[in-house]
């Protein structure tokens, strides 16, 4: 209702102005909707402000297509307010299936996120890319857009070609039951500590790269042997954190298909192609970049950037809109992705960048003495999560506390990532993350649990739609905002306006709980304020579906 009541607001504005945007804002605490558009008539009319927004008024009052919908003039503004039959149909469309689910669309969205390498499990530091580039996935489908998801696999480079040295060379078994991402890394640094101690070894490394670039059998069963290994392993991590990728696309497709021979060779014919004889690069100074974009070394091998290039040119063929999730440590590598792809007449990505999260200090130890994997956070939020499920629910089984556990412990970890904006950096704290009176994902999974309680106590009732109560209609109004919010989202790639959502969402729901009776209340007041609950608890619902956290029905 309020993406469909705004357009209406916006189409008669308009009509009356001529004007060809309505200029609608947040109306704040005083009404709904509001628009300045008085400002810009007042430029072609030169009259003041507040007298257009006067005169508007009268025309406004009258339009046959504001029934139900109140106006006034404050100053220049003009303020807009819903009426009761905007209330009614809103809480009778959230209580509906898949609630909040936007009409079906026709453009392809492709988004790549997490395409950590894999020579070791997913840390700390990767989570938020897997969550931020998650959340926006699950709203575009909630939003009506065909989606692939995509982790891009970099089976070819010098930390693959040291994984495959270490493998063939130091002898190091897999321990059993060791997850295959763990094993890996335990590879990996090792074969790096024995690089350190003899730097002939890079020579061997070197080689590994020219044999896999020139492609073979032999060589590339060993490399993807490696490389699968580790990401059935990052595999397992992201299913924990319920997330799933549709396409894993490894990068040396577009080697051995011919796709970045040909970009190479598109760019080697540009002015801003230069080769050295010892680098080939693109000068991208006239896009105010000074670093040059190296692709090739000297040895005739390729780097990241140039596979990136072609599969990026794949993406273009076969995606209507390209997101990118990307750490903030990339600025500089995607500024020269994009400003290349322009020069050759293609489209350059949409990257959402973001800082990166820590963790208190002190706050967990780190079995490897580097960083801390993702596997050890969601290990140590689960064990913390129980315990504080035990003292609050002893009743139950084990089984019970520890299925209440996972999902709380899951949903503590995306939220109080997901809920910060992305250009900001933030520390993960599970004490507050697990705070089920703080404004937390338990705190807003309880709210849909309460929602749930009161539903199962109340029994049978009858749909009624009728509100007066200032709680009652907060609630209903915020309710309606549910589809604007997640168009906003894939608009403005903005995750965290839907976690903002949800958890005032949940803050209106305690409010209207502890001041409204519901099942103490009797006839139609008690049947409207139970229909009320019953769209509280769906929106909730589908909002957490959206966030990928558990909708639990008991806490």
């Amino acid at each position: 209702m309020y993406l469909e009541t705004i357009d209406r607001i916006g189409r008669v504005l308009m009509a009356c102005t001529g004007e060809e945007d309505p200029l609608l804002v947040d109306g704040g605490d005083h009404a709904d909707i509001a628009s300045t558009i008085a400002f810009a008539c007042a430029k072609k009319e030169r009259k003041a402000p507040a007298i257009i927004a006067k005169d508007l008024l009268e025309k406004l009052q009258h339009h046959p297509d504001m029934d139900g919908i109140s106006v006034a003039a404050v100053g220049p503004y003009l303020n807009f307010t819903f009426g009761n039959d905007y209330i009614r149909k809103s809480v009778e469309m959230a209580r509906l299936p898949a609630y909040g689910s936007l009409p079906k669309q026709h453009k392809r969205i492709m988004i790549e996120h997490t395409s950590a390498n894999p020579n070791g499990p997913l840390h700390v530091g990767h989570i938020r890319n897997t969550i931020l580039g998650d959340t926006l996935a699950r709203t575009f489908r909630k939003s009506g857009y065909p989606l692939e998801v995509q982790y891009y696999v970099n089976d070819m480079g010098r930390q693959i070609a040291i994984v495959v040295w270490g493998l063939q060379t130091l002898g190091i078994a897999r321990n059993e039951g060791e997850k295959g991402d763990h094993f890996i890394a335990r590879v990996y640094i090792q074969a790096n500590r024995e690089i350190e101690k003899d730097e002939s070894i890079n020579r061997e490394i070197e080689r590994l790269m020219q044999e896999i670039e020139r492609g073979g059998k032999d060589i590339e069963k060993v490399f993807r042997e490696a490389v699968d290994t580790c990401v059935d392993g990052i595999k397992e991590t992201l299913s924990d954190l319920n997330v799933v990728h549709d396409r894993y696309v490894r990068e040396s497709t577009f080697v051995r298909i011919g796709d970045m021979h040909r970009v190479l060779d598109i760019l080697s014919r540009m002015h801003e192609g230069e080769d050295d004889g010892e680098l080939f690069s693109v000068n991208l100074s006239a896009s105010g970049i000074e670093k040059k974009y190296i692709l090739r070394r000297a040895d005739g091998t390729s780097v990241y950037a140039a596979r990136d290039l072609a599969y990026h040119v794949w993406k273009n063929a076969n995606y209507d809109r390209i997101i990118d999730v990307l750490g903030a440590d990339h600025k500089l590598i995607g500024a020269q992705l994009s400003a290349t792809l322009e020069l050759m007449g293609e489209r350059a990505p949409e990257i959402l960048h973001f800082e990166f999260v820590s963790l208190p200090e002190g706050s967990m130890s780190t079995r490897a003495g580097k960083f801390i994997s993702a596997d050890e956070l969601i290990e140590e939020v689960t064990i913390r999560a129980f315990d504080e499920v035990t003292k609050r629910r002893p009743e139950l089984t084990e089984e019970e506390r520890r299925a209440i556990a996972r999902s709380v412990a899951v949903g503590a970890i995306r939220y109080d990532i997901v809920r910060v904006s992305p250009e900001k950096s933030t520390v993960f704290d599970w004490k507050q993350a697990l705070d089920f009176e703080r404004q937390s994902a338990p705190y807003i999974q309880y709210a849909h649990a309460r929602a749930c309680s009161i539903l199962a106590k109340a029994g049978e009732y009858t749909g009624v739609y009728e509100y007066d109560d200032p709680h009652e209609i907060a609630l209903a109004k915020a309710i309606a905002r549910f589809p604007a919010v997640l168009d906003a989202v894939v608009t403005d790639l903005r995750p965290h306006l839907l976690a903002t959502y949800i958890r005032d969402l949940a803050d209106l729901f305690n409010t209207f709980y502890r001041f409204v009776p519901v099942l103490k209340a009797e006839g139609k007041s008690r049947d409207a304020r139970l229909a009320l609950v019953d769209a509280t608890r769906n929106t909730l619902g589908e909002a957490l579906q959206t966030l990928g956290i558990d909708a639990l029905e008991s806490m």
